[in-house]
């Protein structure tokens, strides 16, 4: 097999080009991408503080497989380890890509797979409606992690998705610069709780004086007016805004709230702003402080696209920039489209991009609140559920652990008075489905993907590596998953960029899907054929994980023996373990989150006293698979693992701790060519196999069989980290995966 090495930016633009093959060919970028790309980094340190201006642009509802899950080389439709679900009379052995309705009326369909919103045939359903997408339906369509009946709480029409031909744009985009495939939305519930994390870092506050102060949590979208809401006087947490007010950080929102007023900017619910507002319209009181003016002129007064091109002319962009969308342009379902916001963003990058010098020194963020009610088949991290939850955490019982302390993370007794969401206290906040994110800027070009974990709060932690101005409302939790976004650039040598070409202008399409003025239902089809994922290589960046995890069994199955795994957290960031049990799917799920030099452990009773069937999930596309039966026999096989990165390569241990000799059966299950190699194994002995994976750039996926225990399985799965760019797992293409993995 031939070595894969990182492709040059040229090369990259050619094989893209060879990938798509159609008229919207990638290598032909739009007007505002193309002159973004011509406008070269301003190096000078080759750090993160070459980085002058930072813009945080945030888009509405949608989710990251509804977008790019046909695009190649990121973690879409072929993911190789899409989660198992449970059993029942309509279907068997599938996967998280089957999804049931089991409230369906009589003659529509019970089991669904995503549709295509084919807007080619139909340009109409490019404005397809909104689904349902508050905290308590959101809640329902996670279910903990088992995400079994998502349209059943958000409709059949969460589950269609586009591809490039409806996406022009936005593919363009992703292709110039940098789309990362692990942004997940802050929050499982709507914009404005997850627009409180993007702006201030949490949802409630936790500097109210006494009881009464009314500072949250923000649960739904009740309460982000400047009238009076849900939460009388206002939110009182302190906004990321007035921290970097008071660090001397110039910053500035950018907004045209008054000709389409959508509710963008949350901070129209704090009080603060209030009280800034109130003393300086309809009249300029006496008492208005500098305070307030700063955050009346900075937060809440309009100042659209227009002015933020003046600003950029003139060299006067602030350090930090929030832009608020109007509603037409938002990307919201029903009220916008894709096309309406891709001419957005154009717009957006025309502004930015007018003076070359401040471009050469910014970085623009643009991502998205929430998924509306749009499926995504990738379980979110988020702390252990409960079990049962009690007031004494020394009786409350968790499915999981957590190395880091996660009381800040789940939603309390204090609901802030929302009823609808009384049932669902003591769940986790989040993190929510997976939202697009790209990263566009002199230090992020030519087609990356970034798989390291993110959600709203890593904007802000972006602006603190830069400027140092740090948010105390982000939990330790998020911190300890959650990346900074500073793997995404290339700050010590950015890459060239080819400028070639143009797509169909935005403004058409922009005017197109205005013109359409209505909202179309689409009629969910009865099990669509599985959907298809793009071939194709993507670079890679870097990521900080170095995960592993080990099974333990007892000597002998009784009724109080347990299977123990391991888990360990040798990288330099935390993560998040998913370990659904196969032989009780029903059951909530276990999630522990490890922080970077840490370790825990969990253990699991065999069904029956014998049987178990462990599946086990981490970022980026690692996985271990333990299956077998306790006390099978005299061997006792068992299977570990580690890392060389130097030599790229995994040291695969095969132990027999039993008394008898056993042979393993070792297979690739990807990335390799070859046949089985069988290994004997004496009692009390190790056997070292040495498993080279420079060839696939790091990606590895191999199982261990043993013939005398025909029920034992380990599988391992992912990418070896060496610090250097790599590549997307080159297998992810083609046909979802609808069915479970067996040994056979």
């Amino acid at each position: 097999m031939p070595v894969m090495k990182p492709p040059t930016r040229r090369q990259f633009l050619r094989r893209m080009t060879a990938t798509v093959g159609s008229a919207a060919a990638l290598s032909a970028f739009p007007p505002a991408i193309q002159r973004a790309l011509a406008i070269a980094a301003d190096t000078r340190s080759g750090t993160i503080e070459d980085v002058e201006h930072i813009v945080l642009l945030m888009m509405e509802n949608r989710a990251f497989d509804h977008y790019f899950g046909s695009m190649h080389g990121v973690r879409g439709f072929a993911d190789r380890f899409p989660i198992p679900v449970p059993n029942t009379a309509e279907l068997q052995n599938k996967t998280v890509w089957y999804q049931r309705n089991d409230a369906a009326r009589a003659g529509t369909p019970k089991v669904l797979a995503p549709q295509h919103n084919d807007t080619t045939l139909d340009f109409a359903l490019l404005r397809s409606m909104s689904t349902p997408h508050l905290y308590p339906n959101a809640q329902d369509a996670w279910d903990h992690g088992r995400m079994t009946r998502w349209p059943q709480f958000k409709t059949d029409a969460s589950m269609v998705y586009f591809t490039q031909a409806d996406l022009p744009f936005q593919f363009a985009l992703a292709n110039a610069f940098t789309l990362c495939d692990a942004n997940h939305c802050s929050m499982t519930g709507g914009t404005n709780p997850n627009r409180c994390f993007f702006f201030t870092g949490t949802n409630h506050g936790r500097d109210a004086a006494a009881p009464g102060i009314y500072n949250g949590p923000a649960v739904d979208n009740s309460y982000n007016t400047l009238s009076e809401g849900s939460v009388p006087g206002g939110y009182t947490w302190t906004s990321y805004a007035e921290r970097l007010e008071d660090a001397r950080v110039s910053w500035q929102i950018y907004q045209n709230e008054e000709i389409e007023f959508f509710a963008m900017n949350p901070l129209l619910g704090f009080r603060n702003f209030r009280q800034a507002h109130a003393a300086s319209v309809p009249a300029l009181s006496p008492s208005r402080t500098p305070r307030q003016q700063a955050l009346f002129e900075r937060g809440i007064r309009t100042r659209d696209l227009d002015l933020l091109k003046a600003d950029v002319v003139a060299g006067r962009l602030p350090k930090v920039s929030w832009i608020c969308p109007t509603a037409s342009a938002s990307e919201h379902p029903a009220t916008s489209s894709p096309a309406q916001g891709a001419a957005y963003v154009a717009r957006v990058l025309d502004a930015l991009t007018a003076n070359p010098a401040v471009w050469s020194r910014t970085a623009l963020i643009v991502n998205f609140d929430e998924n509306d009610g749009f499926f995504d088949h990738v379980p979110p991290p988020a702390p252990p559920s409960y079990l049962s939850w009690d007031a004494d955490p020394a009786k409350a019982v968790l499915a999981g652990a957590s190395t880091v302390d996660t009381r800040d993370d789940y939603l309390g007794d204090d609901d802030g008075g929302i009823a609808s969401v009384d049932a669902y206290r003591h769940r986790p906040w989040g993190l929510g489905p997976r939202v697009p994110m790209f990263v566009i800027s002199p230090w992020s070009k030519g087609g990356w993907v970034n798989s390291q974990v993110f959600d709203q709060t890593s904007t802000i932690r972006f602006v603190e590596a830069r400027f140092g101005v740090r948010e105390p409302n982000i939990s330790a939790w998020r911190r300890a998953v959650t990346g900074d976004l500073t793997s995404c650039f290339n700050f010590a040598t950015p890459d060239d960029a080819d400028v070639v070409g143009s797509l169909p202008n935005t403004a058409r399409r922009d005017a197109a899907s205005r013109a359409l003025g209505t909202t179309v239902r689409p009629v969910a089809s009865p099990l669509p054929a599985l959907p298809q994922q793009m071939h194709g290589v993507r670079p890679s960046r870097p990521l900080p994980y170095e995960l592993h995890v080990t099974c333990e069994l007892p000597r002998a199955a009784t009724d109080q023996a347990r299977v123990h795994l391991q888990f360990e957290n040798s990288g330099s960031a935390g993560a998040v373990f998913h370990v659904y049990d196969r032989l009780h799917l029903d059951r909530i799920p276990q999630r522990f989150t490890v922080e970077a030099g840490k370790r825990l452990s969990g253990s699991w009773s065999p069904t029956g006293g014998e049987g178990y069937d462990l599946w086990v999930l981490g970022p980026n596309g690692f996985h271990r698979h333990f299956t077998g039966a306790v006390g099978a026999g005299p061997s006792r096989p068992e299977v570990r693992i580690a890392y060389d990165a130097d030599a790229v390569a995994l040291r695969i241990s095969l132990r027999n701790d039993g008394t008898a000799p056993c042979v393993f059966k070792v297979r690739p299950n990807a990335y390799l060519d070859v046949a089985p190699t069988s290994y004997e194994v004496a009692p009390g002995t190790d056997t070292l196999v040495i498993q080279p994976a420079a060839t696939s750039k790091g990606w590895y996926d191999f199982s261990a069989t043993v013939g005398s225990q025909p029920a034992f399985n380990r599988r391992f799965a992912g990418r070896i980290e060496t610090g250097a760019p790599s590549i997307a797992d080159p297998e992810m293409h083609g046909t979802a995966v609808g069915e479970q993995f067996f040994i056979s």
